[in-house]
């Protein structure tokens, strides 16, 4: 499996826009002065399923073959994944079946069911529902999407990183969270293909940091479970294609403890005046955890999702 280009990229991006607009990349004096530093956001929870992932959606789903259509897909998702499968299924007329955790956010559940998805719930995290998927795949003959070991979604959501270093091309660092790393990979294969200077940190939970110790370590990990409140990010695993790519072109992993991953929140709120999920306001928190390292630089925050749920967000502003 060959990991997608900057051309691909380029190539994806009529795909995408046929269905949504270039999403603003907005900054805030109060967020530079809690930083310390010229801060960009990247929002991509302004999309229409509130998160970055319906990029890959489009360009991946407008690309399925015949048979593959008529099949239909299946995929595991804690939500901003199949959103933006369930949604490019409706588009194109195909039928979409996305697995789930048990518990998973109900708002992110309604949303793909309205979308037109059918949602099954199964097993404790995102990696059980992944693995059940699996199993079943073969005997049911759906056309499997992988939410990371997928080129054609890497492709799509690298959309907004080419967007990045247009608008902002002498950029000096730019976060973004790691769950799968479709997101992260697409910003390392735009920095590269562009010559851009920018050194790109991922952001991983504490409690979910199996992609920082294998990016950090010897060897790849896999943890027993994901604890975290970043649903987004609550990855159990590392997966071959983004690893491949974010082993050999990512700068740095920061991680963040629960805590900080709430404040993460509240600085959105607060600063920037937007509603955050824990994954899509980690850029903030991590940005903030690196301090005066950033002091003089230009840094983009990537918000890659606004998808949290009431019980969640009350849970986030009574710390």
């Amino acid at each position: 499996m060959n990991p997608p280009s900057l051309q691909d990229i380029d190539a994806a991006r009529p795909r995408v826009y046929a269905h949504l607009k270039a999403t603003p990349l907005l900054r805030y004096p109060l967020l530079d002065e809690w930083l310390g530093c010229a801060a960009w956001v990247k929002h991509e929870n302004h999309n229409p399923t509130g998160a970055f992932k319906i990029r890959g959606g489009l360009n991946l789903v407008a690309q399925l073959t015949p048979d593959e259509q008529r099949r239909g897909v299946v995929s595991a998702s804690t939500g901003n994944h199949g959103q933006s499968m369930a949604l490019a299924c409706r588009i194109h007329g195909v039928a979409c079946r996305i697995f789930v955790p048990a518990g998973n956010n109900p708002d992110k559940n309604a949303a793909m069911r309205a979308l037109g998805a059918e949602v099954v719930e199964h097993g404790r995290d995102f990696d059980e529902a992944r693995e059940r998927v699996e199993e079943l795949v073969s005997r049911e003959g759906w056309r499997y999407v992988h939410s990371a070991n997928e080129p054609h979604l890497i492709a799509g959501v690298g959309t907004y990183a080419a967007e990045i270093f247009e608008e902002l091309p002498d950029a000096d660092y730019l976060f973004v969270p790691v769950g799968g790393g479709s997101g992260a990979a697409g910003c390392c294969i735009v920095r590269s293909g562009r010559g851009a200077r920018a050194k790109i940190i991922g952001v991983q939970a504490a409690g979910a940091d199996a992609f920082a110790r294998s990016w950090s370590g010897p060897t790849r990990v896999t943890s027993d479970r994901a604890q975290t409140i970043a649903d987004g990010i609550a990855t159990r695993t590392t997966y071959d294609l983004t690893f491949s790519i974010l082993e050999q072109a990512l700068d740095e992993v920061v991680t963040l403890e629960e805590e900080e991953l709430r404040e993460g929140v509240r600085a959105a709120l607060r600063l920037t005046h937007n509603l955050a999920e824990p994954a899509g306001a980690a850029t903030l928190a991590a940005a903030r955890q690196c301090g005066p390292m950033l002091a003089g630089q230009k840094v983009v925050c990537v918000m890659t999702g606004g998808n949290i749920d009431a019980d969640t967000l009350r849970r986030v502003l009574s710390h």
